[in-house]
């Protein structure tokens, strides 16, 4: 039998701590997550460590408290909380739901009291406890029963306090610190102390007089200064003692016996962790699925079939056997109705003259899940797929972006189709995943058509209930045909460029490298954080600015903040960029060029996005830095298929501050754009009061991230954090910007407003983002939604009106019969090869093509060059 345990958590404290431990990171929904990333860590190392059999975790009920009558300035220093903190504190509760864990918070109590009350029922019990903290205040619990573990800089990095621990770290007892604090005060908490006592002084102190009350019964015992100090803040400090002392019989209305913890409803946590793009601890959790039994499928499998039994309108499902599909082994293919399913070996599809001749007859009707991904697979055996009415995927992510997914079964459970497994119940998961016998996969690759075929009508009706239609048959669906042809014509890669790049890039590295051994009179692995910070804070003596478990911190943010004590740090951070580059980007994008033709062919996402941006991957060549000259340089080795072929690209100029001008309808913004004026020249002039020729690059930039930070839904904490500047001074900015720009702040008022109403907010061409949380009584989860309610409008028209672009130049290509075709798409930016003939013809066509896709009320304007490379041609 397991030995009882009980494990109290201070919820507040640990979301806190988690946020300014990790950097921001968000969730494909632009939810940001490192909060709730860093209780998870941190919660699944504890559990697979002590095993608890009780668990609860406390949290505070609000910002005052009864220590407030005793003190009102109480946490009264406390910045105000970080917006992207805010949000996640619901997050961080449902994470705490899905475990199955008992949370509670009381009216007037802090977490720090609940916890105190039931360390204290435990101790009568003789029940071990353990703590968990960011708060040092809890050590005073330490006993022979309770441990106390405090969460260091990292989640994970755990410092443990017992009594003996408390004793050689302080020489004092746990139930001391609490007269520590009285004496030296606590900043965080706003609890005064005695000031100029600080904790060697305290800790003296109590060593010869074990509490405030003795310090002061012996106070003539002291002398000079500090009893000056002493005796002019006896009752401050006595009052310190008070604020800083754990209440241990608050009124709580649970006992540990309502505690008990059985384990985690795995179902809601995998969910959650899916939601929050956790998707690295799904893949490494011990726990499994529950597995499903599902019905028999009436199917049969076949080598052949004819063309009587290939109608039109039949559901069809190409099983391939991992997401690399431009490489990965087809399977087999399934076609199915309302009375038929067939199953068929891929190699038999590709022998059978019938089946090639149905899959490429555009007159029958198919319904698929993912065409574009079926459409590249059975390209690479020559069979042009065509006909293709329904793609179940698309379809699923226009009618809510918020269940969007590439496992059929997820989305088909959405519309009530429940019959079905998952992908990973058939395969397995992770080292374990294996193709299935025939008997299983050609069963649940009928299962798969045949929840498309069921589903296709109920998801269509939706679509056109919503006015969606257009969207998914004007837009969508083929531009994902447009997509596949991309991905399956790539992009020529010369590898001999990289590989040169390469060879510079090291000797780059080797003379950055000499140069930081001699800055530092020694050499030493400057790829080990533990060696450099021993370089840095030990051998040149630099201020430590964070500590780490295992030494000082060497991160990017600590080596910012010291690039004014010494030059060495300047070649460091170079010397990371650099062999960033070499790692991530020429050995990366290397690896990806494919044998056969010498191209890379990315996978474009085409439904994963909130706001219907196209996400690429495997490689992402969205991503390829531009902001160093060497990250620049490495499109130089992106070239025409042909000889006598040229790249062209076409840029959208400042799209989303376009789109924020017509739907705002600001005239200050519109006028700025219909007289071609720099938007950010223009911000600053009337952010900062100045005349054009006023403005320097300082205003500049700070007008130009405030622009952007306006569309991306930004807040004081990020701008500041953006500009290196106090959250006032950004709050300032902001509300300076919207007084310039008043139409601005009458068009986000009134979006919300609107969302509130109807429950979503839409796009320039009706694509829909639901945010029921606008009607949520959680302040944090509301707030959230109203910044989405504002700018998803923007960054989804702005991806509309890329990907109408894409559809109506692909259209003015075939129609002036040039050989150019699209190759890459990258943010706002299309990349084309064409005949060196044909540049001066798509110099015209391009720009105004993508000018006229949509009319708004300030024009649209695209850059364009043309070159050699992709380098050149920007």
């Amino acid at each position: 039998m397991t030995k009882e345990k009980l494990l109290l958590l201070d919820g507040n404290s640990l979301a806190y701590r988690a946020f300014f431990a990790l950097p921001l990171l968000t969730n494909e929904q632009g939810i940001h997550t490192n909060s709730v990333y860093g209780f998870t860590t941190m919660l699944q190392k504890i559990l697979t460590e002590e095993n608890p059999t009780h668990m609860l975790v406390a949290f505070d009920a609000g910002k005052v408290t009864f220590r407030h009558s005793t003190y009102k300035e109480y946490k009264g220093g406390r910045q105000k909380t970080p917006p992207e903190l805010s949000e996640q504190f619901p997050y961080v509760r449902k994470l705490v739901e899905a475990y199955n864990m008992k949370q509670y918070e009381l009216e007037m109590y802090e977490a720090d009291d609940i916890i105190g009350t039931l360390v204290k029922q435990a101790d009568a019990k003789g029940l071990p406890v353990i703590v968990v903290s960011g708060d040092k205040d809890l050590t005073q619990l330490a006993s022979d029963n309770t441990t106390v573990y405090i969460t260091r800089k990292g989640m994970t990095d755990i410092e443990k306090y017992t009594p003996q621990y408390v004793k050689e770290k302080y020489g004092l007892t746990p139930q001391q610190i609490v007269d520590m604090k009285g004496l030296m005060g606590d900043t965080s908490d706003n609890i005064p102390g005695v000031p100029g006592v600080g904790e060697k002084t305290a800790i003296k102190l109590l060593t010869n007089y074990p509490t405030v009350d003795e310090v002061y019964e012996n106070i003539d015992a002291q002398k000079g200064k500090l009893k000056e100090k002493l005796v002019a803040n006896e009752e401050q400090a006595k009052m310190s003692k008070v604020l800083a002392t754990i209440n241990c019989e608050a009124p709580i209305t649970i006992s540990i016996d309502d505690l008990q913890w059985d384990g985690p409803n795995m179902d809601a946590l995998f969910a959650l962790w899916n939601e929050l793009d956790f998707k690295s601890l799904i893949e490494k959790s011990d726990y499994a699925s529950e597995e499903k039994e599902t019905a028999e499928l009436n199917y049969t499998i076949v080598t052949d079939l004819d063309a009587t039994q290939l109608k039109d309108g039949m559901a069809i499902h190409l099983e391939i056997e991992n997401v690399h599909y431009h490489t990965a082994p087809q399977l087999g293919l399934a076609i199915v109705d309302a009375e038929n399913a067939y199953y068929i070996n891929y190699e038999d599809v590709v022998q059978s003259e019938s089946i090639r001749a149905y899959l490429q007859d555009a007159s029958k009707k198919k319904y698929v899940f993912d065409v574009k991904k079926q459409q590249v697979a059975f390209a690479r055996d020559g069979i042009q797929l065509a006909g293709v009415d329904f793609d179940l995927l698309l379809a699923a992510y226009i009618d809510d972006p918020a269940f969007a997914s590439e496992d059929i079964a997820s989305v088909v459970k959405v519309y009530g189709f429940s019959d079905i497994q998952t992908e990973e119940v058939i395969y397995g998961k992770g080292a374990k995943r294996e193709i299935p016998e025939v008997a299983i996969l050609s069963q649940h690759v009928c299962r798969e058509a045949f929840a498309v075929f069921t589903v296709r009508e109920q998801v269509m009706k939706k679509l056109q209930d919503n006015e969606q239609y257009e969207l998914y048959y004007t837009i969508e669906l083929p531009l994902a045909k447009i997509l596949a042809d991309m991905e399956t014509a790539g992009i020529k890669v010369d590898a001999d460029t990289l590989n040169t790049m390469g060879v510079e890039l090291k000797g780059k590295l080797v003379q950055i490298e000499a140069t930081i051994y001699a800055l530092a009179g020694e050499k030493f692995n400057i790829n080990s954080p533990k060696q450099l910070g021993v370089i840095l804070f030990d051998v040149l003596g630099l201020p430590v600015i964070k500590k780490t478990k295992t030494g000082y911190s060497t991160a990017a943010d600590v080596l910012d903040k010291l690039k004014p004590e010494h030059e060495i740090i300047e070649h460091i951070l170079q010397y990371r960029q650099l062999g960033k580059l070499q790692s991530t980007y020429i050995e990366g994008l290397t690896k990806e060029i494919h044998e056969d033709d010498q191209k890379i062919h990315t996978r474009y996402q085409q439904a994963l996005t909130a706001t219907g941006r196209l996400s690429s991957t495997d490689p992402n060549l969205q991503n390829i830095p531009i902001r160093l000259e060497e990250g620049r340089k490495i499109r130089q080795a992106f070239i025409p298929s042909q000889k006598g072929w040229k790249l062209f690209a076409a840029d959208y100029s400042q799209i989303e501050l376009r789109v924020l001008a017509h739907m705002s309808r600001d005239e200050n913004m519109i006028q700025a754009f219909l007289n071609g004026m720099d938007i950010h020249t223009s911000t600053a002039m009337k952010v900062f009061h100045v005349t054009e020729d006023e403005v320097d690059s300082t205003m500049r930039r700070a007008a130009k991230a405030v622009n952007f930070g306006i569309v991306y839904g930004i807040s004081d904490y990020g701008l500041s954090q953006n500009l290196d500047i106090s959250r006032k001074e950004a709050a300032d900015f902001i509300e300076r910007y919207l007084e310039s720009f008043p139409g601005v702040k009458v068009y986000m008022d009134d979006i919300v407003e609107e969302a509130k109403k109807q429950g979503y907010v839409t796009t320039l061409l009706n694509r829909r983002r639901y945010l029921p949380d606008l009607k949520s009584r959680n302040f944090n989860l509301r707030s959230f939604a109203e910044r989405t309610a504002m700018n998803t409008p923007i960054q989804g028209s702005a991806a509309d009106i890329i990907k109408k672009a894409m559809i109506d130049m692909t259209q003015a290509l075939k129609d002036n019969n040039l050989q150019a075709r699209i190759l890459l798409q990258v943010h706002d930016e299309l990349i084309f090869e064409c005949p060196e003939e044909e540049i001066t013809l798509l110099e015209k066509i391009v720009p105004e093509v993508m000018a006229n896709t949509v009319k708004l009320d300030v024009p649209l304007r695209a850059d364009y060059s043309a070159g050699d490379t992709w380098y050149d041609a920007k």
